[in-house]
């Protein structure tokens, strides 16, 4: 396994080892101890999404009850982001993104306190997360996926999104009692 680095030290681009002959392919997507030894905490849910071409799921969060997510591609391929969202933080806006695809194997460890989302740029794309913490309806939210002022470069002008997704506003115009906050690296 590799980590790659990203332009925000708590987001990790990891790269799992792939056992290959001629048969296919083979590797760990995730084993508790390997894990854990890069720092990752314990996940309690895993979810899966199918999406079609041009899809964009995001920009979520949850707030109490931040998720971690440790995100990868088991068939198709998508350009995924995650928004820097902790009050006080230095990175606060910014964001990393990355193309995880079934070709290219990464994964990416979303911390809490991070907006997540992801768009899909093959015909169609199986994506796969587990979470550190229970989804909890009450504590969803959201930043629109066009925010002018974060300016991810989103590979799709014209994105499929759910009504939910299309409703949520800029950054900026979340109150701070609705973001998580700085705590230190």
């Amino acid at each position: 396994m590799e980590i790659l680095p990203t332009s925000i030290s708590e987001v990790l681009l990891i790269r799992p080892t792939v056992f290959g002959d001629a048969r296919g392919w083979f590797l760990e997507s995730w084993q508790q101890k390997r894990y854990a030894e890069l720092g990752l905490p314990a996940f309690v849910q895993d979810n899966v999404s199918f999406s079609q071409q041009g899809v964009l799921r995001g920009l979520h969060y949850q707030h109490p009850h931040g998720q971690g997510k440790l995100v990868q591609v088991l068939q198709g391929r998508v350009f995924d982001a995650a928004v820097d969202i902790r009050v006080g933080s230095p990175t606060f806006g910014r964001y990393v993104c990355a193309e995880l695809s079934s070709d290219n194997h990464l994964q990416m460890y979303i911390p809490p306190g991070f907006a997540h989302g992801f768009c899909v740029v093959s015909e169609t794309a199986l994506f796969s997360y587990k979470c550190t913490d229970f989804y909890m309806p009450d504590c969803e939210g959201g930043v629109c996926w066009n925010d002018p002022e974060i300016g991810i470069a989103w590979p799709i002008a014209k994105p499929i999104l759910s009504a939910k997704d299309s409703r949520y506003g800029p950054l900026r115009q979340i109150p701070s009692s609705r973001l998580p906050r700085y705590e230190g690296v």
